[in-house]
């Protein structure tokens, strides 16, 4: 069995209830993570999916201490960066990427494509790191000349990738970064992303609402209800037979491209 990139154990997340009105007096905290446990071994695609309000996207950012946990342990590559300080962290940084959902917002539209993959490097964007950056996710390296708000949507998040894979990361988190794409745009991130994977060693978590996409991409499953993990497993077991409710509602929820299929 390979080793875990990633131990997570009795993870608990709370924030505080901003719905409830101040006359009322302080309301408890709203628990998002209900003591999560799982390990993450290197190598591993893991798709976590959910409805919204599942936990899944503060799962995910509590990993890479974009959040702070309530409660529980996170381990990375054997040390324990649960409660580490942001000055702790940065070393870390560049071993553990993200992927966001929105490229054009992540994207600072005032600077060129060549000096947002750049910056996180330190470099010139005539780095040949920047271009080779480029060239691993299938765009030409004219395309350091050009700005976020000149490129498509497929444009932008592959930037977005070659940002987080020019550090060559052990672990990047995906989150939900094929949901504004078309269907032919999503087809070629998903190919991309199983290229990087191989080719990069990477280990990747693909956060999703959509199991249609998980199933193509993803080794391994977790799905997430109300905070906790009600199922996982390898893919192919998880969808020929899913033994949780939920994930049953989940699979049913698929669109079936077949006008003869009847709901």
């Amino acid at each position: 069995m390979a080793e875990a990139l990633f131990s997570i154990r009795d993870l608990r997340v709370e924030v505080a209830d901003m719905t409830r009105k101040p006359l009322l007096g302080a309301a408890p905290p709203l628990e998002i993570l209900k003591g999560i446990s799982l390990d993450i071994a290197r190598g591993t695609v893991l798709g976590i999916v959910g409805g919204s309000g599942s936990g899944k996207t503060t799962l995910g950012r509590t990993l890479v201490r974009l959040m702070e946990p309530t409660g529980g342990t996170i381990v990375f590559d054997s040390r324990d960066i649960t409660h580490i300080s942001e000055a702790r962290m940065r070393p870390l940084r560049p071993r553990i990427q993200m992927i966001f959902q929105d490229p054009m917002s992540s994207l600072n539209p005032r600077l060129t494509i060549g000096r947002i993959i750049a910056a996180p490097l330190g470099a010139r964007t005539g780095d040949p790191r920047v271009a080779e950056a480029l060239d691993h996710v299938g765009l030409p390296p004219e395309m350091a000349r050009r700005y976020p708000h000149e490129l498509s949507g497929g444009q932008r998040q592959r930037v977005g990738i070659a940002r987080a894979i020019a550090r060559r990361p052990d672990f990047i988190l995906a989150d939900e970064i094929v949901s504004g794409l078309d269907v032919s745009s999503q087809a070629q991130i998903l190919n991309l992303l199983g290229q990087l994977v191989e080719e990069l060693g990477l280990t990747l978590a693909f956060i999703s609402h959509d199991l249609s996409v998980i199933r193509r991409l993803c080794s391994r499953v977790m799905v997430m209800q109300g905070g906790v993990i009600v199922e996982d497993g390898p893919t192919a077991n998880l969808f020929e037979a899913p033994s949780h409710p939920y994930t049953r509602e989940l699979l049913d929820s698929i669109p079936v491209p077949d006008p003869s299929v009847r709901w």
